[in-house]
């Protein structure tokens, strides 16, 4: 109302001084270039109120910790620290100083922000958030104001909404809060860092609402010392990616509205998916809908699952194939690997196809026995003579090796390395990057030999099985590793019949 009484007036104002013969251009012109120029500002967010995002609607019916898997300690470390927002005079009765501040730091994927918004949602905290990169600008000033806003509008909508407590979730915090001068050139990410240590030094119990700044990150070495200190940062919570339980448990939290056929076994699926997050299983469980979808299939099958797999893992399916002796080719290179795996480790192999894939035209899925985090000289090795695998294959089948194999190379490259920066080698605990240039390379060619001469002899005995694989595999572009663990078995079996005749 007041907005269309000003420009009646305005208006009213321009007409009679017109009417007066009064020049109004120098005055049109100046208006003219104030109001360009608080438009400017406005955009670039000089005088722009800044917003963060208010969730609390979606919470009454939104994410409960029950709706997230697979991060069991994750949650127990910040129930405890959410005690301090949901029973306050618990804790002031035991004398406990209030926790400030919890960080969640992990891979991208894991849930830090949906954890965020449980939290929000266990203690009946009104919710805001917002993402680290709104608080930084060109101007000086604008993140340490923002910063200002942001508290002040949780206390406000805490107030609105009738609640005692409210959380705000920064987002990708390792942007205003990675350490001093390391800006050198631009001091408002040093301005808005402080003024966030100054507003997480004045939260206190005694407050009329209570605040608890939740923080994500994935590049926590980037953080400044001074906001993991206790006192802002009291809780630092690993959200790693989940073990093969928790992906079972992610796995039927996003099956649960699916229709699945008896025959899919979440528990192979999350064998078969370690490295996977939380956000690749969703994604996996989504993939395989579509797939049962564009089948026209009532119930979403094993095979769904396994293609979803692929997908996520490498890409979606591309048009281009390759002539047929290139395809041969390429079959013989991923026999030669999936040949490598079984024997060095039984039962490894999942899948070998030749269905070009994002970047690859053809690759091997294995399934890990379970679970690893440490790895031994001989695993490493392993891993190595897999990779080597496909080009011996393709030298010894075929007579030359070719560029297909350049990413096997870089990949065995990086896990010498490892075993040599690992101590395991015969240089024995040496550092990598202080090592000369010529004693590093002498180092990873011994090591990458002696794994392709065993290569070397696994393929020669086997050729017969390669080429009757690589046929089979032509036709089918896709088998499981079962077809070629038979032909394994088969040649042992007659190896052992030679021998006791």
């Amino acid at each position: 109302m007041l907005k269309e009484i000003g420009v009646g007036v305005t208006l009213g104002i321009v007409i009679s001084l017109i009417w007066l013969d009064f020049n109004i251009y120098p005055a049109l012109f100046l208006v003219g270039i104030f109001f360009l120029l608080f438009k400017v500002l406005d955009i670039r967010g000089g005088v722009k109120n800044f917003i963060p995002l208010q969730n609390d609607n979606k919470l009454r019916t939104g994410i409960s910790f029950e709706d997230i898997g697979g991060q069991n300690s994750a949650k127990t470390e910040l129930l405890e620290a959410l005690d301090f927002v949901k029973v306050p005079e618990k804790i002031q009765l035991m004398g406990i100083r209030p926790i400030k501040g919890v960080l969640l730091a992990g891979p991208p994927g894991t849930g830090k922000t949906l954890l965020a918004k449980a939290a929000a949602s266990y203690t009946d905290s009104a919710f805001l958030s917002a993402a680290g990169s709104e608080f930084i600008e060109m101007y000086a000033g604008v993140g340490a104001q923002r910063i200002r806003q942001l508290f002040q509008e949780a206390r406000n909508t805490a107030k609105k909404k009738n609640k005692s407590s409210a959380i705000v979730f920064i987002d990708e915090i390792e942007i205003l809060g990675s350490k001093r001068g390391s800006h050198s050139s631009h001091l408002e990410y040093d301005q808005t860092l402080n003024q966030l240590l100054v507003e997480m030094d004045g939260l206190s119990l005694d407050d009329e609402i209570r605040i608890l700044l939740i923080g994500a990150t994935n590049r926590s070495d980037l953080l400044d010392s001074a906001i993991l200190r206790p006192g802002r940062f009291d809780r630092i919570v690993q959200v790693e990616l989940p073990d093969v339980e928790g992906r079972f448990q992610i796995l039927k939290i996003h099956t649960r509205n699916k229709p699945l056929s008896s025959d899919v076994k979440l528990k192979k699926i999350a064998a078969e998916t370690f490295g996977f997050s939380g956000a690749h299983l969703e994604s996996l469980a989504n993939e395989a809908a579509i797939t049962a979808l564009r089948e026209k299939c009532n119930y979403l099958e094993p095979n769904h699952f396994l293609e979803a797999i692929d997908k996520v893992m490498m890409g979606e399916k591309l048009d281009k194939r390759p002539a047929p002796e290139e395809c041969r080719r390429i079959a013989i290179h991923e026999i030669g690997h999936a040949l490598v795996s079984e024997y060095i480790k039984p039962n490894s192999v999942s899948t070998i196809t030749i269905i070009p894939r994002g970047k690859a035209m053809g690759y091997i899925r294995q399934k890990p026995e379970k679970d690893s985090y440490i790895y031994t000289k001989e695993f490493l090795e392993g891993q190595i003579a897999v990779l080597l695998g496909g080009a011996v294959s393709e030298e010894e089948l075929l007579g030359s090796r070719s560029t297909g194999a350049a990413n096997d190379f870089q990949q065995a490259i990086e896990l010498g390395k490892r075993i040599i920066s690992s101590g395991m080698s015969s240089l024995g605990v040496v550092s990598v990057k202080d090592l000369p240039g010529d004693m590093l390379h002498e180092q990873l060619k011994t090591i990458l030999n002696n794994q392709e001469n065993k290569v070397r002899n696994i393929i020669n005995e086997c050729k017969s099985i390669i080429e009757k694989t690589a046929a089979y595999l032509l036709k089918k572009e896709r088998i499981s590793g079962d077809y070629l663990r038979e032909l394994i078995k088969a040649r042992k079996k007659d190896a052992f019949k030679k021998n006791i005749v």
